[in-house]
């Protein structure tokens, strides 16, 4: 049983902004082998008020209401917040136990460890998605990274720091390709009510990106990072060693060293072996959201 406490900005469902967070939690509350304990809520796709009231209102429609939603705190103001306890809280209370999935700005694990110096410690592993080693380029458009460099102070904190960590990157999880097959799929089973919910919130970022990169589908690159947690067997790893500088996570960069007494080491999958079989997994965890819940 994975133990999960899910950091996100979750913006599914909101015109003109990403859908990957949204996927990636309702894929969590439908796998039997997660227990999510709880969905803690930071800036990125959006400022950390809309992407909590936004949270809140899409568990809402769905009758979901056994996992508790936390709100973080912009990190001009603090980096304290309900997330950030919580999630030193349940640390602490079960040491090696937890693992902190973050797919928005690093800000409440930042306040977490603000908290308890201790925290870093005291988590089993934390899975990130964010950061590039290089430009990203996606039809010839140059994309700009947010996850890391949102709140580079506290990526900085985190990447510097002694813990058991795995960076999707923005590279691998740009090949997480959501594409026309799967909305097919989505759009045929008319009879599954979270199915259904989840067309209808993804069609116009589905639109949206065909008509900015002419790619029928989009990058689903939170979804990657959870299930490099679920199904590990997906991906092909490995250990790299990062300095990081506050300068380069102002833009997302990672800086590799290759002298391990220089930096701290990290796992970083770089590629997805098979995408078809990647979205039947995720297909299937949706499917079974409601089911679970």
């Amino acid at each position: 049983m994975h133990n999960i406490i899910y950091d996100c900005d979750n913006t599914m469902g909101i015109y003109g902004k990403d859908v990957d967070d949204g996927l990636t939690m309702l894929y969590l509350l439908g796998r039997e082998d997660v227990n999510l304990l709880g969905i803690c809520t930071t800036s990125g796709n959006a400022e950390v008020e809309e992407v909590y009231e936004n949270t809140n209102k899409m568990l809402a429609r769905l009758n979901i209401s056994k996992v508790p939603i936390l709100k973080g705190e912009d990190p001009h103001v603090s980096r304290k917040s309900q997330s950030s306890s919580f999630m030193m809280e349940m640390a602490r209370k079960s040491p090696g136990d937890i693992t902190i999935l973050a797919t928005g700005s690093m800000t409440n694990l930042y306040g977490a460890y603000m908290e308890d110096k201790n925290f870093f410690k005291n988590v089993k592993e934390i899975v990130i998605m964010g950061g590039i080693l290089r430009p990203i380029i996606i039809n010839g458009r140059e994309i700009s990274e947010l996850n890391l460099s949102k709140d580079a102070e506290a990526s900085f904190i985190l990447l510097s720091s002694e813990v058991n960590m795995t960076i999707l990157n923005a590279h691998v999880t740009a090949k997480a390709i959501f594409g026309q097959r799967e909305m097919d799929i989505l759009k045929k089973q008319n009879s599954n009510e979270i199915f259904d919910f989840i067309y209808a919130n993804i069609k116009d970022w589905f639109d949206l990106n065909y008509s900015r990169f002419k790619i029928k589908g989009f990058c689903n690159w939170d979804a990657a990072a959870a299930l490099y947690i679920t199904n590990p067997e997906l991906f092909l790893n490995r250990k790299m060693f990062l300095k990081p500088t506050l300068e380069d996570l102002k833009r997302g960069y990672m800086r590799e060293t290759y002298k391990t007494n220089l930096g701290n080491e990290v796992n970083m999958p770089y590629d997805i072996i098979d995408i078809e079989k990647f979205n039947s997994v995720l297909l299937n965890g949706l499917k079974k959201c409601c089911i679970n819940n």
